[in-house]
């Protein structure tokens, strides 16, 4: 099946999207139909692609699937107390889920539809900034098609205190189906918040196609959090863009436990002396899981720092993909960038394909980066063992403590505490491992 055929068979009716939100303006026209030519021009990737060759979606590229319709789902278990929540089911918004109030003077949280159909200036000129569709399919395939998502802005210094929890459910049906939430996060200079991006799903063969762009000024704060718990029989395909500002902060955390294929791009951008960006993720996969993680930080200027440190626990025969790549421009001295992605195999069939990369065009640099893939020591594991401990217990142990180096630093309470219950249902003692931290 050539690429074009196997494009049209997933995308069907692609320009269905096309002008999907009444009211929205030309320029959103414009950039929907760039998504759809740059889709139809790249086709599917495939493993001939040096950024696809461990992910390969030719079942995917096979298999129709239709535009997920409206529904509803009891968000009862994905519920996070005390915060500002937009709910999206099937990508679309559910204004009977969602509940946002008492927000400070110079903050928005609301659906992107809805602002940009009523002309929001800064909604529209944040949309699809510095993303380059021709080299991200996925995210062109959103551009063209999404119908609704979450914007969040937050004015010249304001700061949320409770955290903003955009929460979207795939629901699936008799066929395949598929939706493409869209999230703009447009921070003013000295503001700050905590952001929770959770996707979780009620079954079926779904699949997610987001992109959150990320827009932070001269002195903004955003801790980030994404959370990808779909199904098992899910597919999620997620694009993310920050772009920074002088002395700006991003700090996000990537953690994937769930759907049976998942990958997520990100795309950051350090455009201003001293900002500085926090990368890190955990991805728990077992089964026949699939997981697959690629980013790219590029230091633009002078003085920026970034750290990164993706975590991976592997059983069963699942497969892991990590490629990291920081990129130093052309005067971008002074520049301060660390990369490390470890792996801990618990099974003889897990695989991991890790590649950490550096590309550094300036002189007066610190950057390093790492990559380990093995088991737990038998040192470690006998020295538990000779005070008593089983070696079950022993190994979980080790398993949590090699997990909560990232699970610590999740600084929403309630998503701490989910990732803390995966872990334990995933490891045999595991409740003994975590009421030893």
């Amino acid at each position: 099946m050539s690429t074009a055929t196997t494009a049209a068979t997933f995308a069907e009716g692609l320009s269905a999207g096309i002008g999907a939100i009444e009211g929205e303006s030309e320029t959103i026209l414009a950039l929907r139909l760039e998504g759809s030519r740059a889709v139809t021009a790249t086709g599917v990737p495939t493993p001939k692609q040096e950024a696809w060759r461990f992910t390969n979606l030719k079942a995917l590229a096979a298999t129709p699937h239709e535009p997920a319709g409206p529904g509803t789902a009891d968000i009862t278990p994905w519920r996070i107390s005390d915060s500002h929540r937009l709910v999206f089911v099937n990508g679309r918004y559910a204004a009977e889920l969602s509940a946002v109030g008492g927000l400070p003077d110079g903050v928005t949280i609301t659906p992107l539809a809805a602002a940009l159909g009523a002309g929001s200036e800064r909604a529209s000129f944040a949309l699809g900034k510095g993303i380059n569709l021709a080299d991200h399919p996925f995210a062109a395939l959103n551009t063209a098609n999404f119908v609704d998502g979450a914007f969040v802005h937050l004015g010249r210094g304001a700061i949320v205190e409770k955290p903003i929890h955009l929460l979207f459910v795939a629901v699936g049906g008799e066929r395949p189906t598929w939706s493409a939430p869209r999230t703009v996060i447009s921070a003013d200079p000295t503001s700050e918040a905590s952001i929770v991006e959770h996707y979780v799903g009620t079954g079926g063969r779904t699949l997610t196609v987001p992109v959150t762009e990320f827009h932070l000024a001269p002195g903004a704060v955003v801790r980030h959090v994404r959370l990808q718990e779909e199904s098992r029989e899910a597919q999620h395909i997620a694009f993310q863009s920050s772009r920074q500002g002088r002395d700006s902060r991003l700090f996000s955390i990537a953690l994937n436990v769930g759907a049976a294929l998942a990958r997520t791009d990100i795309d950051a951008e350090l455009g201003a002396p001293g900002a500085h960006a926090s990368l890190d993720g955990l991805y728990l996969v077992e089964d026949d899981q699939h997981t697959d993680s690629h980013l790219q930080v590029r230091h633009a200027a002078p003085h920026c720092t970034s750290h990164e440190l993706y975590k991976g626990i592997l059983d069963g025969s699942s497969r892991a993909v990590f490629n990291g790549r920081i990129i130093v421009d052309p005067g971008a001295q002074q520049t301060d960038a660390i990369q490390s992605n470890r792996n801990l195999l618990l099974s003889a069939g897990a695989l991991v394909n890790s590649n950490p990369q550096l590309e550094i065009l300036a002189d007066d640099v610190r950057c390093t980066h790492g990559s380990t893939v093995g088991r737990l020591d038998e040192e470690a594991v006998f020295y538990l063992r000779s005070r008593g401990i089983g070696r079950a217990t022993a190994e979980s142990l080790l398993t949590y403590a090699f997990a909560a180096e990232i699970v610590q630093q999740i600084p929403v309470t309630e998503i701490r505490e989910r990732m803390e219950r995966h872990l334990v249902e995933r490891l045999p003692q595991g409740e003994l491992a975590r009421e030893a931290f």
